[in-house]
């Protein structure tokens, strides 16, 4: 637990799937952990309970990162809780399947406004608060790398967005000693994807080793990216996806 001893995270979309996986890690780690939700405030509060249960301190944040300032707000709670930010996981995503003929502007400015806008708009307010070895981390997709089926421009779209979102960004905050790094996920098993579901004997065959991952192994990776072996790692995108992408 002494590896983030006495740091602060705060995690975009943190009480289920990847994002849970995640502030558990970091807690796990050592971490003081704020996360924002966007629905059930019932999941929120086990997982601030969990991360009590670690020894850590842990705050839920209502938050819809579809509405202009919202995920500035909920930085500005963190730092007001806890009175710093280390790390930065921008998480909170949403997914849409739809084919360009079908495509509209709804699903285009709400697409970006929560998978670009807000995670460059919390990264702004972090780094404001952040120190010297701070940490800025996004959660892309494998499907920013290749596109395997119909219907993903968009999504595809706006993670490929963060990839170079990600490369200024290191540049830009690297004389502060801040890393900026993507993790690019494949098809892991949450309630969203699981690995029962309806089209997992598809994606297991663009795999190299053809299951899903856990979302507690993304949560290690990205919580080694928090940790200080990975010092001298950034601009960079690292995908977990069994080798789908090979």
């Amino acid at each position: 637990m002494s590896k983030l001893a006495g740091k602060v995270a705060f995690v975009t979309g943190g009480s289920r799937g990847i994002g849970a996986a995640i502030v558990e890690a970091l807690a796990k780690d050592g971490a003081d952990v704020a996360f924002s939700y966007a629905r059930s405030s019932e999941k929120a509060q086990l997982m601030v309970a969990k991360i009590e249960k670690l020894g850590r301190r842990g705050l839920a944040i209502a938050a819809d990162n579809m509405e202009p300032g919202s995920v500035e707000k909920a930085v500005a709670q963190t730092v007001a809780a806890f009175g710093r930010i280390d790390i930065l996981v921008n998480n909170a995503g949403i997914f849409r399947v739809v084919s360009p003929e079908t495509m509209t502007l709804a699903d285009f400015d709400e697409t970006i406004a929560v998978n670009v806008r807000a995670a460059l708009f919390a990264t702004k307010a972090a780094v404001a608060h952040m120190g010297e070895g701070g940490r800025v981390i996004s959660i892309g997709s494998n499907l920013a790398e290749r596109t395997p089926s119909p219907g993903l421009s968009l999504y595809s779209l706006s993670k490929a967005a963060l990839v170079g979102m990600t490369k200024a960004l290191a540049r830009d905050l690297g004389p502060r000693n801040i890393t900026v790094n993507i993790v690019h996920p494949g098809s892991t098993n949450t309630d969203m994807n699981p690995e029962d579901g309806e089209h997992a004997d598809q994606q297991r065959s663009l795999m190299a080793i053809p299951r899903f991952a856990d979302a507690q192994e993304v949560a290690g990776l990205v919580a080694w990216l928090a940790g200080p072996d990975s010092r001298a790692v950034t601009g960079t995108a690292l995908t977990i996806d069994g080798g789908a992408n090979i």
